[in-house]
């Protein structure tokens, strides 16, 4: 069986991305598959044993359990078969990349100026309340929530913008793949 025939395969994709995270038992895979596909035990099985029989998977006994394990080798294969395409999304993935990154600077940026805007609304409220009077604690708590509503619009609006230009990326990229997938 081919690597891509192994890996066309949802639920044999999914095993691997399960032994990726290290070594599990047979029963652990199982009840895992069977909760999300739905499939009986001796399917899981199969799933297994086709991974096993392709080089894809390794299993070692230990007492009565089968521990199964990622063999990488395969992977490798299909890693240096992919690797002339790589062209294609490299440069878009990182353009990805960059603006995931802008967006969560500006974000941080937000919350930092909004942190800033909520130990200003403490002082004023200890002030009104330590002066004793309520239309001094009424005013702190009304600047406090204008100031809050105009600060949750503006990170509304970044964040929005941030959507916006990640949103725009996704589908210059997608132009662009266009574009060069024409081209050859």
């Amino acid at each position: 069986m081919h690597a891509f025939d192994v890996l066309g395969d949802p639920v044999r994709r999914r095993i691997l991305e399960l032994l990726a995270g290290g070594e599990q038992s047979s029963g652990e895979v199982t009840a895992v598959i069977q909760r999300e596909f739905g499939i009986s035990q001796p399917a899981v099985s199969q799933h297994l044993r086709v991974l096993r029989d392709n080089g894809f998977a390794q299993v070692r006994a230990e007492g009565t359990r089968r521990l199964y394990a990622v063999d990488a080798a395969p992977l490798r294969e299909v890693d240096l078969w992919l690797e002339p395409f790589r062209r294609f999304w490299e440069q878009h993935l990182d353009a990805l990349a960059t603006e995931l990154a802008r967006g969560k600077r500006e974000r941080r940026r937000s919350e930092a100026l909004n942190g800033q805007a909520d130990g200003a609304t403490s002082r004023e409220t200890n002030e009104a309340t330590s002066r004793g009077t309520s239309e001094a604690a009424s005013r702190g708590t009304s600047e406090a929530a204008s100031r809050g509503t105009s600060e949750a619009a503006s990170r509304g609006t970044s964040e929005a913008a941030s959507r916006g230009a990640n949103e725009v990326t996704k589908k210059e990229m997608d132009e662009e793949m266009d574009e060069e997938t024409k081209g050859t």
